[in-house]
Formats: C-alpha cells, structure tokens, sequence
C-alpha cells in the first residue's frame, strides 16, 4: 500500500491475517489495530482497500452490513458460515 496512513496499514494488517473461516467485528479489527473506537473508520478504510478479505468483517451484531448482501454472504457460505437468509445474521 503506498502512502497510507499507519491507521489505514494497521487495519489492511489485521483483516488480512483473519484466516479463512473466521470474521471479526469492525469493533474487534480497530481494536486489534491498535484503536479502539474507529470502528467507523475501519469501514472506510476497506471500501478503499483492494485485495482484503472484507467479507470476513462482519457489524457488532454478526450480521452482514453490505449492501447488497448476498456477495458477502456467498464468500462466507463458501467459507462455512450459516446464514439467516432473513436477517443475515451469522449463525454460531
């Protein structure tokens, strides 16, 4: 990534290193970037990241925050995640 800010590396980091089969929260992935509170700014960072895992970043409540979001909810199926087709709510 050229010319970004350590915020915006720090979470191209973390969503990078979710391994498959798992997803974390906007909330958790600012966290573990090192701030707490930016779960807002996560998102902007991922819609202007390419080559992320960004299906794997999931809202507070586990529900897919896309729109629309059968994209996201396919790459999660393929990755083994059930998903309420009426809420879009992972399934754990």
């Amino acid at each position: 990534m050229n010319d970004v800010s350590p915020f915006a590396q720090a979470v191209h980091d973390v969503v990078a290193a979710i391994p498959d089969g798992d997803v974390m929260t906007y909330a958790e992935v600012a966290a573990e970037a090192g701030h707490p509170g930016a779960a807002r700014g996560v998102g902007a960072v991922m819609r202007a990241s390419e080559g992320l895992p960004w299906w794997r970043v999931v809202n507070s409540s586990l529900r897919i925050s896309t729109d629309p979001p059968e994209r996201q909810a396919d790459l999660l199926r393929s990755e083994g995640w059930d998903i309420d087709p009426t809420t879009n709510r992972l399934q754990t």
